[in-house]
């Protein structure tokens, strides 16, 4: 009880001493020692002048004013790093201007819409670890002229590029073995490499130098929950490649494929994975009608803003109904592969009981006539009279085989029979049949008259 009573205090005294620490501690020192990671988190600046320009700014967390507004993204490594490393990450770069409450409601997990010290703060953070392609943090705080916001990777087409930077607006050629990486001739375009157009293939929208400049706030929020909603688009197209691609392994693989995807559990990793991703757009479902019903009620959200955020949680429900498609496929192909194990197995278990019962009755006669009794028939050694003893045991083993062996082909031979039987009957029936409808034939034409049908 002393003990228990003892905790609390020096928890007290430990606290009074950070803080006394911390307020003894000059400003300029205190920036130093937060700088305790570079490098670890990427970081993008921009200011727009709301009329459809951006500029690329210093780190400052400052506000705009007037139509301007800033925007600062922030992009947490994709890692094994706990979520306490997460948040001293965000400190280092996001403190000051803000507080202590305003990186718990950006770094932690779950869904988040609201008001944290007068900012409109959501998040759509998946519990999932860091490293996972399957989980997604994406979190913003959002004030009148400007936009903070935190994701864990890089999310595509978020950012701003200049228009000439664009991949997409370059005319491109075959790849032949003449041609190098990036090469461009005279009269024909720039070369793209199979593996690039497999991966715009997989894409669901433009490049960033291809994004619209946003003119307003309302604009910015739009744009990043619309990146959010592509990225979450192309992992489900990612696995609907893959699936369709795994399909076709199936039906051309044999015994050798489907036992390595059964030991290598393929398709349970491929359903949580699924789930993982199930979780993040209920999340999204949570979270962005609350952002549509608390924007709407700002001076500075544009109302064309709120149908698009209408839009895009249609959309998110619509992707929803997608994966959940895709988790009923996985759920089949894992169905198809239990049932062929278990048919492997049921074949295995159906030879071995076949062999037992060839080897059954063998034993019992090689038991009854090793017994060490008196009595035995054929089992004097030196008797001349049974000397065919051993001849007269391995007939009646064979004859044991045999009559086994006919028990089991009994059923096949008697359903070939009955087959066979009711084949020629019919044939019979249909060669009378065929021959009383000629003699009714013939007579009518004979008789010129007409055949009722």
């Amino acid at each position: 009880m002393d003990l228990a009573q003892e905790e609390p205090a020096g928890d007290g005294e430990m606290e009074e001493l950070v803080r006394v620490s911390t307020a003894n501690t000059p400003n300029g020192e205190n920036h130093l020692q937060r700088t305790h990671f570079p490098g670890m988190v990427r970081k993008k600046a921009y200011i727009f002048d709301g009329l459809g320009n951006y500029y690329n700014k210093e780190w400052d967390l400052a506000e705009g004013s007037g139509q301007e507004f800033c925007w600062y993204h922030v992009e947490l490594p994709k890692g094994k790093q706990k979520l306490s490393q997460s948040a001293q990450y965000l400190i280092d770069v996001l403190c000051p201007p803000l507080k202590l409450q305003d990186i718990l409601s950006l770094v932690s997990n779950g869904p988040f819409c609201g008001h944290v010290d007068g900012a409109l703060v959501f998040r759509v953070n998946s519990p999932g670890p860091p490293s996972s392609n399957f989980t997604f943090r994406l979190a913003a705080r959002v004030t009148e002229n400007s936009v903070i916001t935190i994701s864990l990777g890089r999310v595509p087409r978020l950012g701003f590029s200049p228009v000439g930077q664009s991949l997409l607006s370059e005319i491109p050629s075959i790849e032949s073995p003449s041609y190098h990486r990036g090469e461009r001739n005279e009269g024909s375009g720039i070369v793209i490499r199979e593996h690039v157009l497999e991966f715009l293939l997989t894409m669901n929208h433009s490049e960033e130098a291809d994004n619209p400049v946003p003119k307003s706030v309302s604009n910015l929020v739009v744009h990043i929950i619309d990146t959010h909603m592509d990225h979450l688009q192309d992992v489900v197209t990612k696995l609907e490649m893959e699936l369709d691609s795994v399909e076709l392994e199936l039906d051309r693989g044999g015994f050798a494929l489907k036992k390595e995807m059964l030991d290598d559990r393929r398709f349970p990793k491929m359903h949580l994975n699924l789930q993982r991703l199930l979780q993040v757009i209920a999340h999204g479902e949570q979270v962005f009608p609350r952002v549509k019903e608390k924007c709407y009620s700002k001076h500075w959200f544009a109302s064309e803003d709120i149908g698009s955020l209408e839009e895009l949680i249609g959309r998110l429900r619509r992707l929803k109904e997608n994966v959940g498609f895709l988790a009923n496929r996985v759920t089949a192909i894992q169905a198809g592969l239990d049932s062929w194990q278990s048919e492997q197995i049921n074949r295995k278990l159906y030879y071995l009981s076949f062999l037992s019962i060839i080897f059954l009755p063998l034993s019992v006669i090689t038991g009854v006539f090793g017994m060490n009794v008196g009595g035995v028939p054929w089992t004097v050694q030196k008797d001349p009279a049974l000397k065919d003893g051993f001849q007269n045991v391995m007939g009646l083993c064979l004859a044991m085989l045999l009559l086994v062996l006919l028990c089991f082909i009994f059923p096949a031979l008697y359903s070939r029979l009955t087959a066979w039987l009711r084949r020629r009957s019919l044939k019979r029936t249909w060669s009378h049949n065929r021959r009383s409808f000629l003699k009714r034939t013939i007579g009518l034409q004979e008789r010129g008259g007409y055949l009722r049908i």
